[in-house]
């Protein structure tokens, strides 16, 4: 097929690339030529707008990071939107706000352009695997239509319902993660001030009902205080306000969120935006009396 991708850092530059191994013709717009790169040197090739990539597109991905980001590229002056085609498809795979995604989906609508919200988990490291989770919202035909490039990307992939339905699986994903991470960083503390090794704490854990992913990956790294690895935690800051702002909006009690997103906050206060969610783990030990 004939794909675009839009959004080539750390994510998107590998699924790209899986997508080019399965055989799919692709075409790139990228701001800084240093992130088209490798897709230029696996043979892909760039365009200087969104809209004269989506011109040559059947499917268009996008990668980017906050909602603003997807409505420019989308709807902004040299937006996807005046270049697609009537029948082709966006595929919008960050995390944004779900309205923001019923918006755009409803103008890509007016011009006969079908989306699918497909946020994914699973990292960088997911993405260089082709393990992701892909979680999509929009109409079963045009999903069942992607799917199989769904499976140059990921392993889990499921159609959670319609528009908007992806991205409020993800929040609720986000969610759970990092109220998770918050617990496993308190646990972790507190073990160290009672004089017991968070690392021989962990292991028991890992072992017991209290096991998790996350304990797995982001207890090791707090008890290694390895901070540099993983997503950055200013990412983290930025799904937790949305999962948030769908509780609001409903009137849905989200308690342990408020918490950990106002820990999350202090890390960024600390300068620590850049760093991986693991150091919650300092936030925490900053606010013990000593």
């Amino acid at each position: 097929m004939k794909l675009g991708f839009i959004g080539l850092g750390a994510m998107g530059r590998p699924m790209a690339l899986h997508l080019m191994k399965r055989g799919h013709e692709m075409g790139v717009y990228a701001r800084r030529a240093e992130s088209a790169a490798p897709l230029l040197a696996a043979g892909a090739r760039r365009y200087d707008t969104p809209a004269a990539l989506a011109a040559q597109c059947e499917v268009i991905f996008t990668m980017v990071t906050h909602s603003h980001d997807v409505e420019q590229v989308v709807l902004g002056e040299q937006g996807i939107v005046h270049g697609a085609r009537a029948g082709s498809v966006l595929v919008d795979m960050e995390t944004i706000s779900p309205t923001v995604a019923r918006h755009v989906a409803a103008a890509l609508a007016n011009k006969g352009v079908d989306m699918l919200d497909a946020p994914v988990s699973g990292g960088p490291a997911g993405a260089e695997q082709a393990t992701l989770a892909i979680m999509a919202g929009g109409k079963p035909e045009v999903f069942e239509r992607v799917k199989p490039l769904f499976a140059c990307m990921g392993k889990t992939i499921i159609r959670v319902g319609e528009s908007g339905a992806g991205q409020i699986t993800k929040a609720c994903n986000q969610l759970l993660l990092l109220v998770t991470a918050q617990g496993a960083a308190e646990a972790l503390a507190l073990a160290k001030r009672c004089g017991v090794d968070p690392a021989t704490v962990r292991e028991v854990l890992m072992g017991g009902i209290a096991s998790s992913r996350v304990l797995e990956v982001f207890g090791k790294r707090m008890v290694e205080r390895n901070f540099a690895d993983g997503i950055d935690t200013r990412l983290y800051h930025k799904d937790l306000a949305i999962a948030l702002g769908l509780a609001h909006e409903l009137g849905a009690a989200a308690p342990a969120a408020s918490v950990t997103l106002q820990h999350i906050n202090a890390a960024m206060g600390r300068g620590e935006g850049a760093s991986d969610l693991a150091v919650l783990i300092e936030v925490l030990e900053g606010l013990s009396r000593k």
